[in-house]
């Protein structure tokens, strides 16, 4: 099979081509094949790249080209990880909005409208061009903001998902806590992108969240960087992502004293890219796991070999409770295959992963069309969401509300117009104020008039 990388030259690319090569039974690639106008960076790691193959004995090809046509023809698989704007704009949309007291984040408030806007237009014309040249391949979103993107792929008709990392790392690190195989831990995780939830752990199909808070609640709590008696007294685990809302001026405050992670990051790539160009190097470097976006590589092999009729093995498991549990055997197959909103699979259920896809009435207080985050069915014929148990007022309030602002973002992006992106960030739990939403608007067009075809 032929697999492409769209933002092949990512600093981040290296933990990919490990994975690949590692998982080579999971996913058998003929060819790889990375995309990115950054020539000079694309030479670094696809050299790096072929090297990681060899020395894992991989006999893939490794190609690499800035010919965004000519690297999609004949794919299978399109994997996008964009950054438009590169961290530049990331750093903006980390500082800006603190000016107003607001949280400075690349993916929700204000930073994460920004990057919808600069973002979902290019998705969408590189998606376009997937359909032209490998009408059949489906494409992996990593590209941030995950759900926003997701939705704009899927509302207009491209086959895709979309994933995050969030999940697989509660896999891994619960499953290093509790002194089991990452493989027998099975997650029902609930929410939307970067705003979810862990409502159970079960190994071997028995719940043991309750026993994990118990004996590791420091550690998970640490983790998350919330406190402890948070996570005992709503008996879950959030997303460290859920500090922005329970902990916003405090994390606000935090931000104000220290660099952006953009800054963070910036260094940290100068430091990767040396490394990438000694020709000796056949690994990834330790120094990558500083770079965020662990266990990605995995996922993304579990994902793209049950989207393509393998097995899905290695990603995160996600699951259902015993009592909805007979309802999800026959879940995905009563859609009828149609708009790209039905995400039928082919088999009994699939390989059950957390991937973003269309809510389809699992969540009944949101529309269909809303992009989640939770355990799905996968195959061939794309992810159905599996049913769940109902959510509880606490959670299901916040979800409501992000979806909405998702929604005014989203048309937003479409669209343009300095009005829709103060709608967006109005509805926004995180800003909500008349006086915020003028001021962060116009700093937002501001500092994005270069990629905003409308400013």
């Amino acid at each position: 099979m032929k697999l492409a990388v769209v933002g092949g030259g990512s600093t981040y690319t290296p933990e990919l081509i490990d994975g690949f090569a590692r998982l080579r039974d999971v996913l058998p690639i003929a060819e790889l094949v990375l995309i990115d106008p950054a020539a000079e960076r694309l030479e670094l790691i696809g050299g790096l790249a072929r090297r990681i193959f060899a020395a894992q004995g991989h006999p893939g090809r490794i190609t690499w080209t800035h010919d965004l046509d000519a690297g999609l023809d004949g794919a299978d698989a399109v994997l996008l990880q964009l950054r438009v704007g590169g961290q530049a704009a990331r750093n903006q949309d980390e500082t800006w909005p603190l000016t107003c007291g607001c949280i400075g984040q690349e993916t929700t408030g204000a930073g994460g409208l920004a990057k919808a806007l600069r973002t979902v237009p290019i998705v969408l014309d590189i998606a376009e061009r997937v359909r032209r040249r490998c009408p059949d391949a489906w494409i992996v979103d990593f590209t941030n903001p995950v759900g926003i993107v997701t939705r704009a792929l899927l509302t207009h008709g491209h086959k895709a998902v979309g994933l995050c990392n969030v999940a697989i790392g509660f896999q891994r690190k619960f499953a290093r806590l509790l002194g089991v195989a990452p493989e027998r831990v099975e997650l029902e995780h609930i929410g939307l992108n970067h705003l979810t939830w862990e409502r159970a752990v079960r190994v071997d199909g028995v719940d043991v969240l309750p026993k994990l808070l118990a004996e590791h609640g420091d550690a998970v709590a640490d983790d998350v960087r919330m406190p402890r008696a948070l996570l005992d007294r709503l008996g879950v685990v959030p997303s460290y992502y859920l500090r922005y809302y329970y902990q916003h001026d405090a994390v606000v405050s935090e931000l104000r004293t220290k660099p952006s992670r953009a800054a963070e990051v910036a260094a940290l790539e100068r430091q990767l890219l040396d490394l990438y160009a000694d020709p000796a190097l056949a690994e990834k470097p330790e120094l990558l796991s500083r770079r965020g976006g662990a266990f990605y590589s995995e996922a993304a092999v579990a994902l793209t070999s049950s989207l393509l009729g393998g097995g899905g093995q290695g990603g995160v498991r996600g699951g259902v409770p015993s009592d909805v549990q007979g309802d999800a055997e026959g879940h995905a197959q009563d859609r009828v295959p149609g708009d790209g909103r039905d995400g039928a699979v082919g088999g009994a259920r699939g390989d059950v992963q957390i991937v973003n896809t269309f809510n389809n009435g699992t969540l009944p207080f949101l529309p269909d069309d809303a992009v989640i985050e939770v355990p799905a069915a996968v195959g061939p014929r794309g992810a159905s969401p599996l049913p769940l148990r109902p959510l509880a007022p606490l959670f299901a309030g916040l979800i409501g509300n992000v979806a909405a602002y998702e929604d005014l973002a989203l048309e937003a992006a479409l669209k343009g117009g300095r009005d829709r992106v103060f709608s967006a960030l109005l509805a926004h739990p995180l800003i909500g104020q008349i006086d915020y939403a003028e001021r962060l608007t116009d700093e937002l067009i501001a500092h994005n008039r270069e990629h905003l075809t409308w400013a």
